[in-house]
């Protein structure tokens, strides 16, 4: 078996997995809370502006760690155990990627309502540190609330994460055949996670848009709580079709460099830690 193919162990998917979320997260979390404001619905000057953008960044610290780690983990298990031929691999990046989200939204989910509550000054001055938004939404809420959007956030996380790993996957096979290399170096496989998260944040903007507003909704009560469709409609209608793809250009940069970020720590994580 090659390098190229041959597995990582679990404790280096955990560890290199832990390291890039950490990594990306605060590295570019300036350019998320821009991002998050623009998709506001109070606007992008009442929501904090350019103020402030490391609020939130509190939850994100201890929530980035576990989430990539528990993210890597089971995708690379489910990578190399699926029963998938070689011919349709990129159904199995593809698989694999999705049931890997599922597992880490139910720590990245709490991690980011609470994120997206702060940067967005969603409580007013009491809710401006991450424990205070955390507090007032247990308050208000209960346990529930931290998992507010979580049905929204996978609508978004497993299309992004379908089209992300299958490019990448792909980028990096092809680059080391046309470079003559067993296995890319960390440096060039960051690339290839570059171009495939810029191409899938661009495509997903309108589902991470619905994510933000329905995390930003803090109605008590299914009866008060629109539909997904419905909160769709609702944008169109008041605000045009442009809105759905607010905050593209942050969140296309972001996650296009954040990918090279997260991606090429994960493969230098994984050839030279543990």
């Amino acid at each position: 078996m090659s390098a190229e193919h041959k597995p990582p162990s679990f404790v280096q998917a955990l560890c290199a997995g832990g390291m890039a979320g950490t990594s990306v997260d605060i590295l570019f979390f300036p350019l998320d809370t821009l991002k998050t404001r623009l998709q506001a619905p109070q606007g992008f000057v009442k929501a904090g502006g350019f103020h402030g953008v490391y609020k939130g960044l509190g939850s994100v610290v201890v929530g980035s760690a576990p989430g990539a780690a528990l993210f890597f983990s089971t995708y690379e298990f489910m990578k190399h155990n699926l029963p998938f031929p070689e011919h349709l691999a990129p159904l199995a990046h593809m698989a694999s990627a999705s049931v890997a989200e599922t597992a880490a939204c139910l720590v990245r989910v709490p991690v980011e309502v609470i994120k997206t509550r702060t940067q967005t000054m969603t409580f007013g001055p009491e809710g401006k540190s991450s424990f205070g938004a955390l507090k007032l939404t247990l308050q208000h809420e209960g346990p529930r609330g931290l998992f507010r959007g979580f049905g929204t956030t996978l609508m978004r996380d497993i299309p992004f994460t379908a089209l992300q790993f299958p490019m990448y996957e792909f980028f990096k096979r092809t680059a080391a055949k046309a470079l003559g290399h067993e296995r890319l170096p960390a440096y060039e496989a960051a690339l290839c996670g570059s171009v495939a998260g810029g191409i899938s944040a661009a495509l997903t903007t309108p589902l991470d848009v619905l994510k933000t507003r329905t995390m930003l909704d803090t109605r008590v009560g299914k009866e008060h709580l629109p539909s997904l469709t419905q909160r769709a409609r609702s944008i169109i209608t008041q605000e045009g079709v442009k809105a759905l793809f607010s905050g593209i250009v942050p969140r296309t940069m972001w996650i296009s460099a954040g990918g090279a970020v997260f991606l090429g720590v994960y493969e230098w994580g994984i050839q030279h830690v543990v």
